[in-house]
């Protein structure tokens, strides 16, 4: 299954995302999907497709980079959910695209509703007291963050997130096992097995988990330079300020990836210990999938 030409001893970095039955990969220059279906078979689906910010220099520059990587998570991790809805669900369970499209886009809406309006609302209600511009954000913050843990801690108890969460293990162990073993020269395509990567962590610093922490935690400092505004003005201003939140945070994530040190991996230790939530171990049939969609894409 090999899309692209490349030295044995080259290393790819690869991201990945869980999904329905399934894992993602994402490589240098390809991304494939790999989903379990109704009869066991494994389903592979491989896409040629550079990364944006490879594709363009200037999508590459400091901070711009963190927004394009995030636009370019958010299309692909939604078309390899729709993907793996089809692949992995019954005949009589399959949502039709118009189905899946109006999921989506309620999500969005509720995301919007819980950490953005609510907290807004609750710091538009404190406005008149004496209480100042940055314990009114630590405020706000402290609501959005108990939201994301609450809402994370909820879900880990329905059936069917704990699947994702089992694909999600299997995810980075598969890809921390690649790590180590590339680091070591001692990765093979054909040698790697759920034998092999059982033994990996099912933590990885370059989470999702860890970036959506970061983003909540980096608002607080962005969002108190907006001063006081009234409800709606500060909905506005935050939402146009998510580019920036975002772009400041991948930042940080990189540098703890690239750069780790006592404060870089302070920095990082929250999303870190988040993961506990969004990771579960996984059986050796879902590595078998997350291999699976890792040679796809080396």
């Amino acid at each position: 299954m090999n899309l692209e030409e490349r030295s044995p001893k080259e290393h790819v970095h690869i991201g990945g995302q869980a999904v329905i039955e399934g894992v993602m990969m994402r490589g240098e220059r390809s991304f494939a999907v790999a989903v379990r279906k109704p009869d066991r078979e494994i389903s592979v689906k491989i896409d040629k497709g550079a990364r944006w910010t490879a594709a363009n220099p200037l999508l590459g520059l400091v901070f711009i980079r963190g927004i394009v990587t995030l636009a370019e998570t958010l299309v692909l991790g939604m078309n390899t959910l729709m993907y793996s809805a089809e692949q992995a669900g019954d005949e009589k369970e399959k949502l039709s695209s118009r189905e899946l499209v109006f999921s989506l886009t309620l999500s969005v809406l509720i995301t919007i509703l819980l950490f953005i309006a609510l907290p807004a609302f609750v710091f538009s209600r404190l406005r008149a007291t004496p209480l100042n511009t940055i314990t009114l954000n630590l405020i706000e913050g402290s609501i959005r963050i108990a939201i994301f843990v609450g809402f994370l801690f909820a879900v880990s108890f329905m059936a069917d997130m704990k699947r994702v969460f089992e694909y999600h293990g299997a995810e980075h162990k598969t890809i921390n096992a690649y790590d180590d073993l590339k680091a070591k020269d001692g990765f093979s395509p054909d040698g790697i097995s759920p034998d092999t990567v059982k033994k990996y962590s099912p933590i990885h610093p370059s989470c999702g988990t860890s970036f959506l922490l970061m983003v909540l935690l980096t608002s607080i400092i962005v969002f108190s330079f907006l001063g006081r505004p009234s409800f709606l003005m500060r909905i506005l201003l935050k939402l146009l300020l998510l580019p920036v939140v975002a772009g400041v945070s991948y930042e940080i994530i990189r540098l703890a990836r690239r750069s780790p040190s006592p404060l870089t991996r302070a920095l990082v230790a929250p999303g870190m210990w988040l993961q506990k939530l969004t990771t579960r171990e996984p059986d050796p049939s879902q590595i078998e999938v997350a291999i699976a969609a890792l040679k796809a894409v080396i």
